[in-house]
Order: structure tokens, then C-alpha cells, then sequence
């Protein structure tokens, strides 16, 4: 069960004034950072739980015995043009993960190319992306799971046509899109008090988007994308 703190709200956010965005220029936006430096580890603290950021710089030897993963920020335009970002809410059950808002993505196979090959698959299986449609990928600072014992690469990319998702119910309770302006917000930022599978009543920074909240690892990948954004909006 989650619970909902609002508890120092904070300004990690971009542009408070920020309206919808149309998808051709945030396409252009995104040709700006494609080659910039990554914020790293330094935006993921901002968003990790004290204990957690403890082991955000994992050794050379826990990160090469790490279970591989990887994920996909899409970034799409919808009905009206405007730019969302997809994330998705995972199905209950006993799994470590099991009921949280992540990005699409999953465990690397012998059979996937690379970690990319692996976020687009795993995109395409859990929500019905279309390989062809991707584009300007950018590879994010991996993030390592002590729990789960995951080292996942994010990765965002554009998504440039817009069609109806379709959630592979095994994996996926349901969708969140969510427009470019409310990730962005300066007013979207919490601490919350949650219990999970592998810990009790328990406050993490967070983003909340319609009463859901991102925590973890994928409040960390956002952190750093929001951070890249914010060197060109």
C-alpha cells in the first residue's frame, strides 16, 4: 500500500511557465542534447533514498556480475501534437517491482544485439512500440537495483507517430502519458511514505503524476533526463 506524503516540495523542475510543447519542436529540442554530457549519478541522487545512495556507484565487479536490463523514455506526440512521455504501471503480484510506475523495459537476452536492442523489444512486446518509429536514441546513466541485482541502461528516444499503445496485460496494468509540461513541473515533486515487497513504511523522493507516484530507479532516470532538458528549454 502507497500513502501519499507531501513533505518539502521541491523546484527540481523546468520553465514553471512551460505550455504543451508541439512534438516538431521538441523534436528540434532533443537535436540539441544529443551529443551533450550526461548529468550522471549526480541528478540520480537527488532523487535516491539516503540508504540507497549509498551504493549508486556500485564496484567494477558488482556491476559486471549485475543481471542486465534496459528501458525506453518515449517521448511521442499525442492526439494534438503535444509531447508526452510514456511510462507504465506494472501488475501486481509478489515480484519486486510488482505494482510501480517504470519505463517500458525489461531483462537483456542472449538473443538482443545490444542493451538497446533490448529496451526496444521489451517496449514493443509490453506496450506495442514500433521499432521503425523510433528515433534520436540517447543512452542515460545505468542505474543499479540492489535489490533486484539489475544494472539497467535507460534510454530515451522519440516516438514519431502517434498510435494507440497496446499493454501486454501479463506485464502491464495499465499506461500513464503524461504531457511534456507536467513532467517538467516545479510543483510535481514530493516525498512519499510507501511499503514495498522488501521494505516497511519508508520515505523516498518522488514524483507524483495524477495521484501515481515514480520512485526508485525510474524517479532517478527522470531526474536525469529532466536535467538534460533543462540545459536547453
Amino acid at each position: 500500500m502507497q500513502e501519499l506524503k507531501q513533505k518539502n516540495t521541491q523546484a527540481i523542475g523546468i520553465m514553471s511557465s512551460l505550455d504543451l510543447v508541439n512534438f516538431n519542436d521538441f523534436s528540434d529540442i532533443v537535436s540539441k542534447i544529443e551529443k551533450n554530457p550526461l548529468p550522471g549519478v549526480e541528478s540520480h541522487f537527488k532523487m535516491a533514498h539516503p540508504e540507497r545512495a549509498k551504493v549508486l556507484s556500485p564496484t567494477e565487479e558488482v556491476m559486471r556480475k549485475a543481471k542486465k536490463a534496459a528501458v525506453l523514455a518515449a517521448f511521442y506526440p499525442g492526439p494534438a501534437q503535444e509531447t508526452h512521455l510514456l511510462f507504465i504501471k506494472r501488475q501486481g503480484g509478489s515480484g519486486i517491482h510488482a505494482k510501480q510506475i517504470a519505463f517500458p523495459g525489461g531483462k537483456a537476452e542472449v538473443f538482443d544485439k545490444d542493451l538497446l536492442d533490448t529496451a526496444i523489444r521489451e517496449a514493443q512486446e509490453e506496450v506495442g512500440i514500433v521499432p521503425a518509429d523510433l528515433s534520436k536514441h540517447k543512452a542515460l546513466t545505468p542505474v543499479y537495483i540492489p535489490p533486484s541485482n539489475f544494472l539497467v541502461q535507460p534510454y530515451m528516444a522519440l516516438y514519431d507517430k502517434w498510435k494507440d499503445f497496446v499493454p501486454q496485460l501479463s506485464e502491464v496494468h495499465s499506461l500513464l502519458e503524461i504531457p511534456l509540461h507536467e513532467v517538467v513541473s516545479e510543483n510535481n515533486t514530493s516525498v512519499s511514505r510507501l511499503s514495498t515487497s522488501y521494505a516497511t513504511d519508508i520515505e523516498v523522493p518522488s514524483f507524483v503524476f495524477r495521484n501515481e507516484i515514480v520512485w526508485g530507479a525510474t524517479a532517478m532516470m527522470l531526474n536525469e533526463i529532466r536535467s538534460l532538458l533543462k540545459e536547453v528549454l
